[in-house]
């Protein structure tokens, strides 16, 4: 089996537009608005390019406390996020949105950095425990399922609140609610549609059941990092989450 990545020019890579020259040519010829579009298309080649110099700077730091820095940005910008979906009305919505903030940022923490602590030293078993290689990619993918459950548990729980009139009936309807994408994956994995991590490592060279053992770990921990930063959320915020 071949052990190196084919390396793709920037040549070869332009062939990769020919697809949204059509998608943009739909668009004009339907009359719709392209500079979405565009502006989508512009912001992902910037921002993907930048986080490439990003990353490659922090791949060859032995700098413990950079990566700790740079793992609170991720928590709090996650945090923050998964606030988006919730509406409060009452006069003391700004007091109510801190305390759900600090409530999402606990979350978080807990769930997403428990799994992320057992998944780096557990079963990586990390030398140094930090790895910026493994480190920052395992922590975005655990803080953005965790953002994200928190996002479907909050807005759905609010719904069923104003609906049933009871937190324990709500409480179950929203976490399992939230739940439903991290399931659905489990269900369509291998089936419908190879993750990600895994087709990487495949065109990467590497043995195909190796990619699965280091799926299924990704896999586990998304599913732990989501139910767990939901869970935490609903307790923690019963009652800030009332309208």
């Amino acid at each position: 089996m071949q052990n190196q990545i084919n390396e793709i020019s920037l040549f070869s890579l332009s062939f990769a537009l020919i697809p949204v020259v059509f998608v943009f040519i739909i668009y004009t010829m339907w009359s719709l608005k392209t500079g979405n579009l565009l502006y989508s298309l512009a912001r992902m080649l910037i921002q993907l390019l930048m986080i490439g110099y990003v990353l490659t700077f922090l791949f060859q730091t032995d700098n413990s406390w950079l990566i700790i820095f740079l793992l609170t940005i991720m928590l709090i910008a996650a945090s923050w996020i998964a606030l988006g979906p919730i509406n409060l009305t009452n006069n003391q919505a700004n007091q109510q949105k801190r305390k759900l903030f600090s409530y999402a940022i606990l979350s978080i923490l807990a769930g997403g950095g428990f799994t992320l602590f057992i998944i780096t030293q557990g079963v990586l078993q990390l030398k140094p425990w930090f790895m910026p290689q493994y480190m920052i990619p395992l922590a975005g993918m655990v803080f953005a399922s965790a953002m994200t459950s928190i996002s479907l548990v909050a807005e759905r729980f609010q719904a069923e609140w104003v609906r049933e009139g009871n937190y324990t009936e709500a409480r179950n309807i929203a976490f399992q609610a939230s739940m439903i994408p991290m399931i659905n994956s489990l269900f369509a994995v291998g089936l419908v549609a190879l993750p990600g991590m895994m087709t990487g490592q495949i065109l990467s060279g590497v043995d195909p059941l190796i990619a699965v053992r280091y799926q299924i770990m990704v896999m586990l921990m998304l599913l732990g990092s989501s139910g767990i930063s939901a869970a935490l959320f609903l307790t923690l915020a019963k009652s800030s989450l009332r309208r």
